[in-house]
């Protein structure tokens, strides 16, 4: 098949699936940071809703909306690492560009809270 010959939708279709395969396999490789992370010292942070993190979250981590990461960043200390979490990885990617736009060096975005879950380790 010869890729001049695709139509948009096809191309839009093929970036969209490289996009989700490249997204898991960096959240699946943070993941298996995240044990270290954690015995390293490091802060989960959940940057979801507050009706979000109570229906269901990690039990170490604490729960600072992104609409509220600015402010609830000066409960941080920046030479912490910081793992930010939310549904999908979307809002964690965001409060980790906000956290290092604040000075915080080592912030890892987890993607999903899920992945912050440690087996055996509760």
């Amino acid at each position: 098949m010869d890729f001049m010959t695709l139509k948009p939708e096809h191309l839009l279709l093929i970036a969209f699936v490289g996009f989700m395969v490249f997204r898991f396999y960096r959240f699946k490789k943070v993941k298996g940071q995240i044990p270290a992370l954690i015995a390293a010292g490091a802060k989960i942070v959940d940057v979801r809703s507050p009706a979000e993190f109570s229906s269901a979250s990690n039990p170490n981590s604490i729960n600072i909306p992104l609409n509220q990461i600015s402010t609830g960043a000066k409960k941080l200390d920046k030479q912490t690492p910081i793992v930010v979490c939310c549904a999908s990885g979307s809002r964690s990617a965001m409060a980790a560009r906000a956290l290092k736009t604040q000075g915080f060096e080592n912030v890892i975005n987890a993607g999903p809270w899920t992945n912050t879950l440690i087996k055996g380790v509760i």
